[in-house]
C-alpha cells in the first residue's frame, strides 16, 4: 500500500467518525421540546369526561385544559392537539409514548412522582364528598360509613378515598367507575350516597345543578394538588421546563387566575414551586 493510499482511508476513517459523532450530537440534542417545535404541534393524552378540566359540549371539547394549553401553546410557538381516551388508558399511553404529555391533570403523589415528570400545580386536588342535595342523613364526611360511594377507577381521589373508609367504625362499600359522569348519574339516581373527587371537579359539578348535588363540607382529603405530567426521562425535561416557564409568566400577568375563576368560581392557590405530597 502507498503512503498516499494509507493517509486517503485514515482521512475516510476520519471523517466517518465525524460523521458518526454529528449523528449522534443531532440524536441527542432531538428531545422532546426539539421534537414538539419541529413537529409545530404539542400532542395531549386526557379524559373528557372530567369536568370542569376537561368534558365534552355538544360533541367539542370544553374546560380548562382547553383554554390553559392554547395559552401554552403560544408560549411555547406551536398547535395543541388533544387525544380523549379512558382515564385508566392515559398514563399507559404516555408511558408507550403515544403523546408528549398527560392533560388529565393528575393529583401529585409521592408514588407518581418517583415514576412522571411534573409540572408546576394548576389547582387545588383535596378529596371532598358530593352528595344528594335532599339527603339530610350525610352532614359530615364521616357519615358516609356504612353507605357506598363512587369514586374514578385508577385515580388518587379513590386512594385517598380508601384511605379515609378505613379509620371509620364500618368503612362503605366503595365502587369503582371509568366515567365519572356514570358516577353522578347513579348518585342523582340514589344507587350510591356520594362520589368521591378532588373538591374542584365536585364543586363545579354542584355549581352546575345545585338543586341536584351538594358538596359536603369540610372535605376530607389530605391538601394537595392538580398538576400535568411527562415521561421521566432526560429527553422530556426540556419541555416539562418550557411548560414551567409559560405557566409560571401566566402566573405573573394573571392569566392562571382569569382561567380559575372562568372554570372554578374562585382563583386557587397553585404554588410556583412543586410542592412535596404528603402521601
Amino acid at each position: 500500500m502507498s503512503i498516499l493510499a494509507g493517509w486517503k482511508g485514515r482521512f475516510a476513517t476520519l471523517a466517518l467518525c465525524a460523521a458518526s459523532v454529528a449523528l449522534s450530537a443531532t440524536a441527542h440534542a432531538e428531545d422532546q421540546l426539539a421534537k414538539v417545535k419541529k413537529a409545530g404541534e404539542l400532542v395531549v393524552g386526557t379524559e373528557m369526561q372530567f369536568a370542569p378540566f376537561d368534558f365534552l359540549e355538544n360533541g367539542q371539547q370544553s374546560g380548562f385544559n382547553k383554554d390553559l394549553f392554547a395559552e401554552i401553546g403560544k408560549e411555547l410557538g406551536v398547535k395543541v392537539r388533544f387525544i380523549d381516551l379512558p382515564w385508566p388508558s392515559v398514563l399507559p399511553g404516555l408511558e408507550a409514548g403515544k403523546f408528549d404529555m398527560v392533560g388529565g391533570p393528575i393529583t401529585i403523589t409521592k408514588a407518581r412522582m418517583e415514576r412522571y415528570t411534573y409540572t408546576l400545580p394548576v389547582a387545588d386536588a383535596t378529596d371532598a364528598l358530593l352528595k344528594r342535595t335532599n339527603d339530610t342523613s350525610l352532614k359530615q364526611s364521616s357519615d358516609i360509613a356504612g353507605k357506598t360511594v363512587g369514586a374514578g377507577k385508577g385515580s388518587a381521589q379513590l386512594d385517598q378515598l380508601k384511605a379515609y373508609v378505613a379509620t371509620l367504625p364500618k368503612p362503605p362499600e366503595i365502587r369503582e367507575y371509568v366515567d365519572n359522569n356514570q358516577a353522578y348519574a347513579d348518585l342523582a339516581a340514589g344507587r350510591i350516597a356520594a362520589v368521591a373527587n378532588s373538591v374542584t371537579n365536585i364543586a363545579y359539578v354542584a355549581k352546575q345543578r345545585p338543586e341536584t348535588f351538594t358538596v359536603v363540607q369540610p372535605s376530607f382529603g389530605a391538601k394537595v394538588y392538580f398538576a400535568y405530567c411527562l415521561r421521566k426521562d432526560a429527553d422530556s425535561k426540556p419541555l416539562a421546563d418550557a411548560f414551567n416557564a409559560a405557566l409560571v409568566k401566566m402566573h405573573g400577568d394573571g392569566r392562571l387566575a382569569t382561567l380559575q375563576k372562568k372554570w372554578f368560581g374562585v382563583a386557587m392557590d397553585a404554588p410556583t414551586t412543586l410542592p412535596t405530597p404528603n402521601y
